[in-house]
């Protein structure tokens, strides 16, 4: 499985949000604390966004925590919309196209978890997506091929409901094909101006997430907390484990529900999969 972050609010260096915190991801790659797995080793990724509408991205297949590069790009860059992913492969090789997030247009995507049995079901999920849209497809994962039939489901006119039919047609071709429990995912999706993060897996027991509480209240309660300083009130962070122990700091996600965050404001609401309708 993988850990991932998504911030949005004020300009913050990528240092400050990869680096710096207790627990932060650089950490989480060598010594998560809630993952599927200790180590998240099999690359990385950075998509951020700047003086363009299309987001840039940085991605490689060196440990987050032994890249150069990644630290010379994060001592520079300061971006208000951020999404880092850090990869335990569940089997698909470990190449720079294989690595979150994904792009296309504005769009940024990033997945932990996994469609079980990918396998079997790969054949009947491609088919699905959009023939316009297929010749884009870089990589070999599942969470490539998720993004892609989200993509084809409207993502960019419905985003939940984008990725609820995406799981619906999902869970429909695993379990034609016999597999019990076909998808475990926390999902995050941005267009640049909002960002939709979900949390649902087929057997109810999905793979851990949180988010930030209100940034205004954490400054009263810390007035002596550095880190807190220099964020304005409208930031927001979704994140696989909290990167740090301040209490109050962090609620868990529900169960399938999924967050939509627009400037200061968060809203939860349920997910349910849906059947999939014809391709938008």
């Amino acid at each position: 499985m993988c850990r991932w972050l998504a911030y949005s609010g004020s300009p913050v260096s990528l240092e400050d949000l990869l680096y710096k915190p207790q627990n932060s991801l650089v950490v989480q790659s060598k010594h998560s604390r809630m993952g599927a797995e200790t180590t998240n080793g099999d690359g990385f990724g950075v998509g951020w966004y700047g003086r363009h509408t299309v987001p840039g991205i940085f991605r490689s297949t060196e440990p987050a925590w032994n890249d150069r590069n990644l630290r010379e790009l994060s001592s520079q860059a300061v971006s208000g919309r951020v999404f880092a992913h850090i990869r335990a492969s569940t089997g698909s090789p470990v190449q720079q196209s294989n690595c979150h997030p994904f792009r296309r247009g504005t769009w940024l995507f990033m997945h932990n978890g996994v469609i079980r049995d990918f396998h079997l079901v790969k054949r009947d999920l491609v088919l699905e997506i959009d023939p316009e849209l297929f010749p884009e497809i870089e990589g070999s994962t599942d969470s490539e091929v998720f993004f892609y039939l989200a993509l084809t489901y409207g993502l960019a006119a419905d985003p939940p409901g984008a990725v609820a039919r995406a799981v619906g047609h999902i869970e429909e071709t695993g379990r034609r094909h016999g597999v019990e429990h076909p998808i475990q995912m926390t999902v995050a999706t941005t267009n640049g101006e909002a960002t939709w993060a979900f949390r649902y897996s087929s057997e109810g027991q999905s793979r851990s997430l949180f988010h930030s509480t209100d940034v205004a209240t954490l400054k009263e309660q810390y007035p002596d907390y550095p880190l807190l300083h220099d964020l304005s009130d409208d930031t927001r962070m979704v994140v696989s484990e909290p990167l740090g122990d301040l209490h109050g700091a962090w609620r868990e996600v529900p169960e399938s529900t999924f967050l939509t965050v627009r400037g200061g404001k968060m809203d939860i609401a349920d997910f349910t999969p849906k059947a999939p309708r014809a391709a938008a």
